[in-house]
Parts: C-alpha cells; structure tokens; sequence
C-alpha cells in the first residue's frame, strides 16, 4: 500500500512539473500565427491560453482554433483567459503592443509599450508567475530587457525571439544559392532585431564547407542586407508580417517544453554588455541554458559594438524617463 502511495505521488508530482501551459499575450496577427503554428504540428503543449484588451476577440480566437482540433495532429485545450491564469503556466508568449502611428518616433513607440510592459508584467508576476517569458513585443529586444527587470526573474527565464526569423531568412537566401535544404545551412544574423543586425560570415558553413568560399563576399554582403530588410518588403507589400514569427516562436516553445537543447539566436542576456540581443544560445526546459562562445572577426566585433550601443541608448532613454 505504501509503495502504491509513493507511486502515485511521484506520478502527480510529475505532471504538475510537466504541465505544459501556455498564455499568448495578445491576440493580433502575429499571436494567432503563433497560436495556429502550435495547434498545427505536433507540439507539448497541453493547454493553451489567450489573453487580450479585447477581450472578445481573444474568446473568438480560442473558438477559431478550438474547431480545428478535430483534424488537427495534437489535441490541447484551448481557452481565453486573463493575467490571473498566469500562476500555474509554464510558458508565457507576449506578442501584445501599440503599433507605431504616423509621425510618430521609434522611441516614442518604445516608452508607450514600456509602461504597458511594466503594468502588464506586474499583472503576471502579482498571480504567481514562476514560468519563462518568450518575449516577441517590438522593439524586441529592449521589451525584453525591460521584462527582466520588471520581472526580477532570473535573466535565463526570460528570452527574446531574437533573430531567430533574420536568420531563418538568411538561411533560406543561401540555400536557394547553393541549391541545397536550408536546414543543411549553419548561418546565423546576430545583435539587435533591427537595422543593426549582421551576418556572422567567417563561420557559416553548408556541408562543413564554409559559405565564404561558396559565394563571393560582395554577394554575401547582399544576402545579409536581404535579411535584414526583408520584413520592410514584406509590410510594404501586405501590410505586416506573421507567419515566419510565428513559426518561429512555434520552434522555441517546443525547444523549451522538450528540452531539445537546441542552438538559437534567441534574444538572450549578455553580461558582459548588460543587454539582452540575439546570439546563438542553447535553449532548453530551463530556458538559456548557455551562450555559444563565438569568436567574431574584428569586423564582426565592430558591428557587434554599434548594436549593443543603439540597444544601451534606447534602454537608457527609457530608464531616463521613467
């Protein structure tokens, strides 16, 4: 009888551990990508719960995704909710924000989503939160930083997606040029989610070969800046960008929920700088585990210093005005 006991409660205490809840904060077009990438491949996700200001839309959402489970490859619940849900997740995907108006300053945007991040957070943190953050909010990686610090979680329990998409652009560029699978190309775009971002050349490899001696540097150069721009092209054309996003987040829950200790240029914490920005890092069930120790080129680490000092410079402003 005491070993069925013990059995039992090592089996729940399990299951608690292994709860596999998510929240999407935000239900717009990159948070449904998101929500319909997960119900759409085969994923750990057990439940699955939407949150939004519009509180009727999120129910909507969760009725939308609910009626394809029946033909869907995993079941989970799915539900609206709010912030008060948050206690028991494991994961929490924030994708919400004020689009940038007309006129208006990239930093102004900033300060606007800045106080919604501070309230928002609080929310969360006020009902319990002891999960990880996936943050993908605008401008991504400075929202990240902030979400860290209103948070006081650990930094590796508090990630960023990155360049995570810049990368899985570049990768496609690339394989479309050496006409092999873009899973088969090792290339990563690094630093800020922005126009500051860059190509990491002197170690992108396709088959152990490596790039630089596949493609001329001026095409490289080319490449990277298609990368970089593309989402511009992109919005210009349909006016916003949400299924390689989400996608992508789609492919950081299921590291984090499966362990998979996979390398990712996630938005991760440096220590070095005190910010947080895309770099390949390991990501597992404990969120960062590790960042790649990489060594850049003189070039690279140029690059590398101009991102981090337009990342300082915003954080600073904010701080500044808060």
């Amino acid at each position: 009888m005491l070993k069925y006991k013990q059995i039992i409660r090592s089996i729940k205490g399990h299951h608690k551990q292994m709860a596999n809840k998510v929240m999407i904060v935000g239900t717009g077009n990159v948070g449904m990508s998101y929500g319909y990438a997960l119900v759409h491949q085969r994923t750990n996700v057990n439940e699955l719960i939407l949150v939004d200001i519009n509180t009727e839309d999120a129910e909507g959402e969760a009725i939308d995704l609910r009626d394809t489970l029946a033909v869907s490859p995993s079941y989970l619940k799915v539900r609206s909710g709010s912030y008060a849900d948050a206690g028991d997740c494991d994961l929490i995907v924030i994708t919400a924000g004020v689009p940038q108006k007309p006129g208006e300053t990239r930093m102004d945007l900033l300060k606007k989503n800045a106080a919604i991040f501070k309230d928002m957070i609080g929310q969360i943190m006020a009902a319990g939160f002891d999960g990880i953050f996936l943050i993908v909010s605008n401008p991504m990686d400075v929202l990240t930083y902030l979400t860290w610090r209103y948070s006081g979680l650990p930094s590796e329990r508090v990630i960023g997606s990155g360049t995570v998409l810049d990368s899985a652009r570049l990768r496609f560029r690339l394989s479309q040029r050496l006409h092999v699978h873009p899973k088969n190309v090792h290339a990563y775009q690094v630093g800020e989610h922005g126009d500051t971002e860059f190509a990491i050349w002197h170690s992108a490899n396709v088959g152990c070969q490596p790039i630089m001696d596949l493609i001329p540097k001026e095409e490289l150069l080319e490449i990277e800046d298609y990368a970089r721009k593309e989402a511009y092209t992109i919005i210009e054309k349909k006016g916003a960008t949400y299924y390689g996003i989400g996608s992508c987040m789609a492919a950081i829950t299921n590291c984090i929920l499966n362990d998979e200790m996979r390398i990712l240029p996630v938005s991760s914490y440096d220590e070095m700088s005190g910010v947080y920005f895309g770099y390949p890092s390991v990501v597992g069930r404990s969120g960062i585990v590790r960042r790649i120790g990489l060594e850049l080129s003189e070039d690279e680490q140029e690059k590398m210093n101009v991102s981090i000092a337009a990342l300082k410079s915003a954080i600073k402003e904010v701080e500044e005005g808060e």
